[in-house]
């Protein structure tokens, strides 16, 4: 088999010095993939890219409005959020809403990997719990949505506890994939990922985006979703976080969302593209230049929006004193 091509070069003094193999699927909402580059058959696990099916089991049954959750708190139920403040204090009133605590939640503890935000914890004297997991917000949002139905809430995060299987059959209808016979193992936060071919995963965000092949009420529930996230990007990711940058300098232009090892999917609003992709070396620094050359591509964003963060599509590389010694860029069929 043929290795997937080079997508993204790092270059010191116009020498590429690295290079980040990869492959990416654009799929349209009738399920047409109309841009591709390497093996999109392959599975990889999607992790923490595709939170918004997960968070849309708990918005469809009802769990959320019976909660009362903010649209900030849909968002965190969303993220990987970098343990700021206001990430901690949002999963604990998500919490407090189904009645519960941080004792609660089974994605384990770690530090905020907000820098800014481990640093006065422990200067302070705290120590890192379970709300300041990434994925504490998801987490809240799977306990509030096993209140709802009705079953325990401990062991909420095994593959046949109910919520698990709730969030399986929306995978299975989103992606076209039948999460009962495909590879599944733990997430870094202990839930299952099930492990499907990128245009598949694409596919699953073009639904989410277009409202295709679903009921009325579920294509509500995607609508919120997205609008939620939309109005509250700091809760998706944070400060100084891509996903965060992205959707706050271009508003409504596309819904992005990192995984972990090299993941990124997403679907621009105005075309109905849903997009998967990874990196194979799993660097998060290229995975977000292949995002943002497909948003340019495809028209979510123009060449001359740019300007408004050339960060984004062109990521400097700095050494210890401030000083420019590379560029992350586009390369092979993503050049130009």
């Amino acid at each position: 088999m043929a290795p997937n091509p080079v997508l993204v070069e790092v270059t010191r003094g116009g020498v590429a010095e690295s290079a980040h193999r990869g492959a990416y699927a654009v799929v349209d909402g009738s399920g047409r993939v109309v841009d591709q580059a390497g093996i999109i058959e392959r599975p990889v696990f999607p992790r923490s890219a595709v939170k918004a099916f997960q968070a849309l089991a708990l918005v469809e049954s009802g769990a959320a409005d019976i909660a009362g959750f903010s649209d900030a708190e849909l968002a965190l139920a969303c993220s990987s959020h970098g343990g700021e403040p206001r990430h901690v204090e949002t999963a604990a009133a998500m919490l407090a809403k189904s009645g519960l605590g941080e004792p609660d939640l089974e994605c384990g503890p770690h530090w905020p990997s907000h820098h800014a935000s481990a640093i006065d914890l422990a200067g302070s004297g705290g120590e890192p719990c379970a709300l300041h997991n990434n994925c504490s917000g998801k987490h809240s949002g799977m306990l509030a949505l096993a209140r709802h139905l009705g079953a325990p809430t401990k062991g909420y995060v095994e593959r046949e506890h109910m919520v698990q299987k709730t969030i399986g059959s929306i995978f299975d209808d989103l992606c076209g994939v039948e999460t009962s016979t495909v590879a599944c193992d733990r997430d870094g936060c202990s839930v299952p990922t099930w492990a499907m071919p990128l245009e598949r995963i694409a596919l699953g965000f073009a639904r989410f985006a277009t409202g295709n092949d679903m009921s009325s009420e579920r294509a509500a529930a995607c609508r919120r979703i997205a609008d939620a996230v939309w109005a509250n990007p700091f809760m998706i990711a944070g400060t100084g976080r891509y996903c965060t940058q992205l959707m706050e300098t271009f508003p409504k232009a596309a819904f992005v969302k990192t995984g972990a090892e090299g993941v990124f999917c997403g679907f621009i609003p105005g075309q109905g593209l849903g997009i998967a992709l990874k990196c194979d070396d799993g660097a998060t620094r290229a995975a977000e230049i292949m995002m943002s050359a497909l948003l340019l591509r495809h028209g979510a964003v123009g060449r001359d929006d740019i300007a408004h963060a050339p960060e984004l599509f062109e990521a400097p590389v700095t050494n210890r004193r401030g000083f420019q010694t590379g560029i992350v860029k586009p390369a092979g069929p993503l050049a130009g």
